[in-house]
């Protein structure tokens, strides 16, 4: 999947190999511990999308320059950051198939590296220099905070209905991809039609590659995802293909589907699992509703003229609806 996003990131090409200079630069401490652990996280250099967006943005409205790499660095200390506290959150062992932090270092220090992270995001926020860069990414902040324990109330209160849904997975996850693509854009440029745009762009971007994931949990294979089959269903998180079938079900036939999934689920009984809920119709409806994300993501774009950059900005779109991990 890399290798693809790599294909497909051409015009940027020189700007990710300067942002990883600065991105390894922001996270260096003088504590071997730290090191160590921040090395093991970012040993993979993963698909940086967060970042891509940021360096393509800033690109479709001009010009890359310094601060559009602090940004790239920040959004990206963001991301990790948020992943290792996901992990000692969710009790995880795994991630992206390979050991957790937590696992391996206890969730003491896995805590404590993502407060690090943390201060290293503020850190290149600080160089930045923009207030306005500090109300978005205050925004940010408080949107992913927000949006996980939304989906922890959910899921203990079982009741999750399509539009908290994507208020959540808005919060969540696509709120730091909508950052992303406005605060890249705003070092470049003050067009306000076009920060919105972008904005938007990333907000869809991002609803899209949540809902892909959340497939993944239903008809994904661990050894491409790096995920277990039903990890979410076993946390009683309830995703988009499973809140249409419920959605369209009396409460009586609702107890019913949920025992049939709970007596699946005890079983590991994931292939019936997911032949299940392709019969109700959930994972089309989930499908067609991540076509017409991307359709309104692609849109934004059209206040653009044709370039090789705002080409690959549709690819990533594109590559969001075909990519198996």
């Amino acid at each position: 999947m890399k290798k693809f996003l790599d294909e497909i990131s051409v015009p940027i090409k020189s700007n990710l190999v300067e942002f990883d200079y600065h991105f390894d630069k922001s996270l260096e401490s003088e504590v071997q511990t730290i090191n160590s652990i921040v090395k093991y996280l970012v040993r993979k250099k993963g698909k940086r999308l967060r970042p891509r967006l940021s360096l393509l943005s800033a690109k479709i409205c001009g010009n890359v320059n310094v601060k559009t790499y602090k940004v790239a660095s920040l959004l990206e200390i963001l991301h990790v950051a948020t992943l290792v506290h996901d992990d000692v959150v969710d009790e995880s062992d795994l991630r992206r198939g390979w050991p957790s932090v937590g696992r391996i270092w206890k969730n003491k220090l896995s805590i404590l590296v993502g407060d690090y992270l943390f201060s290293k995001a503020l850190t290149n926020m600080a160089e930045i220099d923009s207030m306005e860069s500090v109300k978005i990414l205050a925004n940010l902040a408080s949107r992913l905070s927000q949006g996980e324990i939304l989906q922890i109330e959910k899921a203990l209160r079982k009741d999750m209905t399509e539009d908290v849904y994507f208020k959540m997975i808005s919060d969540k996850t696509a709120s730091l991809f909508s950052a992303s693509c406005k605060l890249g854009a705003i070092t470049a440029t003050e067009d306000s039609k076009k920060i919105e745009a972008l904005t938007n762009f990333g907000e869809y971007l991002g609803l899209g590659f949540q809902i892909k994931d959340d497939l993944f949990d239903l008809i994904g294979n661990i050894d491409k995802t790096g995920k277990p089959s039903g990890y979410d269903l076993k946390r009683n998180l309830l995703t988009l293909p499973l809140i249409y079938i419920l959605n369209n079900k009396s409460s009586i036939k609702q107890k019913a589907f949920k025992l049939q999934l709970k007596l699946l689920l005890r079983k590991n009984k994931f292939n019936e699992i997911k032949n299940l809920i392709i019969s109700e119709g959930g994972i089309e409806y989930a499908q067609n509703k991540l076509l017409n994300i991307s359709k309104k993501a692609r849109k934004e774009l059209e206040i653009f003229t044709d370039s090789d950059v705002k080409d690959a900005m549709i690819e990533i779109l594109e590559f969001n609806l075909i990519r198996n991990t």
